[in-house]
């Protein structure tokens, strides 16, 4: 076997391995001697037909694909040993000549990480502000939550609620045939097509209106996608929104716990409040986390991204509901092909994968660890949340080998962005301290005796 490294990058070693004839003859014979134990060869009994009467039943092809495949995985063990190479992950194998057998093997290398002087991080947290208008706002949210619907006699207007029974087609085929739906006209709606909502604005009760509507062209259901649709609609009832005072009575229509208006009120602005607080805590940690990446020089092959953006769009095709886990449906939805959806996610792959090699770097770095008692009161408080028969289970769950694992992973990573937090905060601190020293000792000798 002659083993060639063509050469290295991308932190990938690129190997061009040729194996002798009389090592493809080798397998070719171990190939026949499985084979033909298992296939019945008319006019001889398994296992005891020679080895040409088996290729020429099976055809030289078959026996030579069952060669390479038992040749190919313990030759590239070879290579690697030949060449004092550790493998990070399993590599990209292309067969260039089956005899004699030339193969060539992308063998990715581990991720290098060069931290920069992360030490030296000097960031301030964003003050937490409150604005009354958010407040006011999730009030009048409250409000319409708990508004009634009353019939009106006149033209529909956007906001109201109408009853409508609607039919479409496309090019005489049905779209939609429903009859008594309960429809909110808002120019925000776009059920059954966009723009629809508004032909209905004006129209009277007991009135009947046909109309046409064309489906853009980026439309998200690609089947409709740029045709135009025909509509019929019958209305039969309008309702009008009335909207609830605000007083004591409202506020515990909301919540009978909250027996004034101003409770609800304090109840709002410190779930605002603690939202925010939320908010800017995850939005200076992001900070902290990409001035570290920022400054550290990290390589890792291709084969990390490609893993990363395999769990993306996984994750993106069991959250579209429309899609039912299929990932032809959830394309179809987005009107992308896989290709596209891939590409559009490389970026944020890149950038995930990126930062979670640097804060590895940094916990290894400062020797960070999670003790079992960490992960059991992770655990405990993780069972808190749990519906109280549910516990034990859930529980057991949690504290199998595997769970308690990843409770570790999760543990260590929160524990790696909180070490460089207070870094950050610290460091800022001193910097602001000694600011103000200089300043002071400055003042002094500029001040005439």
């Amino acid at each position: 076997m002659k083993v060639t490294k063509e050469k290295t990058e991308t932190r990938q070693a690129f190997l061009r391995v040729e194996m002798e004839a009389s090592e493809l003859e080798t397998s070719l014979e171990e190939a026949y001697r499985k084979l033909v134990k298992q296939k019945n060869i008319p006019g001889f009994r398994r296992g005891k037909a020679p080895r040409v009467m088996l290729e020429r039943y099976l055809g030289h092809a078959t026996l030579l694909e069952e060669a390479i495949d038992a040749l190919v995985p313990q030759a590239y063990e070879d290579a690697l040993k030949e060449q004092q190479i550790e493998a990070f992950a399993y590599p990209s194998i292309e067969i260039i000549q089956q005899e004699p057998l030339i193969f060539k093997a992308v063998v990715p290398l581990s991720p290098t990480v060069e931290l920069g002087d992360y030490h030296s991080l000097q960031l301030t947290p964003e003050s937490v502000k409150l604005d009354e208008g958010d407040v006011t706002a999730v009030m009048e949210e409250l409000r319409h939550q708990q508004a009634s619907w009353e019939p009106v006699e006149r033209p529909v207007a956007l906001g109201d609620l109408v009853v409508i029974d609607i039919n479409g087609t496309i090019d005489g085929k049905p779209l939609i045939d429903r009859r008594d739906v309960q429809y909110r006209v808002s120019d925000k709606q776009s059920f059954p097509a966009p723009g629809f909502a508004e032909q209905l604005v004006g129209m009277n009760r007991g009135e009947e209106k046909g109309f046409p509507l064309r489906f853009p062209q980026d439309y998200p259901h690609q089947e409709v996608a740029g045709q135009e649709a025909t509509f019929r609609v019958k209305l039969s009832e309008i309702k009008q929104e009335s909207l609830p005072q605000l007083d004591d009575e409202f506020a515990r229509g909301v919540d009978p716990k909250f027996n004034t208006l101003d409770k609800l009120k304090q109840q709002i602005a410190s779930d605002i409040r603690f939202q925010a607080e939320r908010k800017t805590r995850l939005d200076f940690e992001d900070r902290v986390v990409q001035a570290v990446v920022d400054q550290a020089q990290v390589e890792f092959p291709p084969v990390l991204v490609k893993m990363e953006v395999d769990s993306l769009l996984e994750q993106q095709v069991k959250h579209q509901r429309e899609s039912d886990g299929r990932l032809s449906d959830y394309l179809a939805s987005i009107n992308k092909t896989e290709e596209e959806a891939r590409e559009e996610l490389r970026p944020a792959a890149i950038k995930r994968v990126t930062a979670a090699l640097v804060l590895d770097e940094v916990t290894r770095e400062e020797k960070l660890e999670i003790s079992p008692a960490e992960i059991d009161s992770e655990i405990e408080d993780m069972v808190k949340g749990v519906a109280e028969g549910d516990r034990d289970k859930f529980g057991d769950f949690l504290n199998t080998p595997r769970s308690r694992e990843s409770i570790k992973e999760s543990l260590l990573r929160r524990k790696t962005i909180q070490y460089l937090v207070e870094i950050a905060k610290k460091t800022k601190e001193i910097a602001k301290e000694t600011e103000i020293d200089i300043d002071t000792e400055t003042a002094k000798k500029e001040v005439p005796e």
